[in-house]
C-alpha cells in the first residue's frame, strides 16, 4: 500500500526576491515523513492570482493533498484566498464564524476590528475553518488544499491542526553511511545496490570539508528490516 502524496505550493514576492527565507517547506517535510505522506513536489509562487490559480488546480489534480503558505493576511498584496476560491470557482465573502473568532481577538486585546483585519475572516464556501491557535485569524481546506499562513510558527501551529485529520501511511525511515570516497568510486556499487533494493530509496550525497571529501549514503523506505539487510550490504561492498 503506497502512502498519500502531497505538495506543497509557497506564495509571496518576498521569498522569490530572497528578501525572506522560507522556513515552512523544511519543517512541512520532516511533520509529513513521520504522518506517512510523501512529499513530492514544491513550488514557488509570486503574488499573482492567475499563477497560483493555475498552480492550485495543477497541484490539487496530482496529488492527494496540497499545503499552501503566505498571503492570507490583511493587506493588498494578500491574494491567496480569493486565488484559491477562484481555483475551486467558489463564491468567497466574510464568513460569519471567522469574523466572529476575530472579533473576539480583536476585543480582547482591545484592537479595532478594521476593514483591513476584516479581509482575513473571508472564506470560500464550502472551505473547513483551520485553527490558529497563534494569531486567531484562521486559515481554511478547501478540497484537498490547505490554506495556511506564511509565518512559521502560525504556520506550524495549523499545521498541527490539520495533521491530525488527515489519513497517513507508513513512516519512513531512514539510515546513512558517512563515506570518505569520492562518488565516482562507489558509483558502480551504489547503482547494484539500488537494483538489489529496487523498495528503498538510496541517495548519495558528496560533502567537501576543510580538505576532506567523502559522501553520505542514505537509505530510505518504510521496512527497517530492509534497510537494515542494505546497509549491511553497502558496507561489505565497499570494504567498510
Amino acid at each position: 500500500m503506497t502512502n498519500p502524496t502531497a505538495a506543497m505550493l509557497v506564495i509571496g514576492d518576498e521569498i522569490l526576491s530572497g528578501r525572506t527565507r522560507d522556513a515552512n517547506m523544511h519543517f512541512l517535510a520532516g511533520e509529513l515523513v513521520r504522518h506517512g505522506i510523501d512529499l513530492n513536489e514544491v513550488r514557488i509562487v509570486s503574488d499573482d492570482r492567475d499563477a497560483i490559480v493555475t498552480a492550485v488546480r495543477a497541484l490539487s489534480e496530482a496529488f492527494d493533498h496540497v499545503f499552501t503558505s503566505g498571503g492570507i493576511g490583511p493587506t493588498h498584496d494578500d491574494i491567496t484566498a480569493d486565488s484559491i476560491a477562484a481555483a475551486f470557482g467558489a463564491p468567497i465573502d466574510v464568513r460569519d464564524d471567522a469574523r466572529a473568532l476575530l472579533e473576539a481577538h480583536y476585543a480582547r486585546t482591545g484592537m479595532e476590528l478594521n476593514a483591513a483585519r476584516l479581509r482575513m475572516a473571508r472564506i470560500p464556501d464550502g472551505a473547513a475553518l483551520i485553527d490558529n491557535p497563534v494569531s486567531t485569524a484562521p486559515g481554511f481546506t478547501l478540497g484537498n488544499v490547505h490554506v495556511m499562513a506564511g509565518v512559521p510558527a502560525v504556520f506550524q501551529a495549523m499545521l498541527a491542526s490539520v495533521l491530525p485529520t488527515l489519513t497517513g501511511g507508513s513512516p519512513l525511515l531512514s539510515q546513512s553511511l558517512r563515506v570518505f570516497r569520492a562518488e565516482g568510486d562507489m558509483a558502480a556499487q551504489l547503482a547494484a545496490l539500488a537494483d538489489r533494493y529496487a523498495d528503498l530509496s538510496i541517495g548519495c550525497y558528496p560533502f567537501h570539508k576543510d580538505g576532506v571529501f567523502g559522501a553520505n549514503v542514505v537509505v530510505r523506505g518504510a521496512d527497517g528490516g530492509r534497510i537494515d539487510a542494505a546497509m549491511s550490504d553497502l558496507a561489505r561492498d565497499l570494504g567498510l
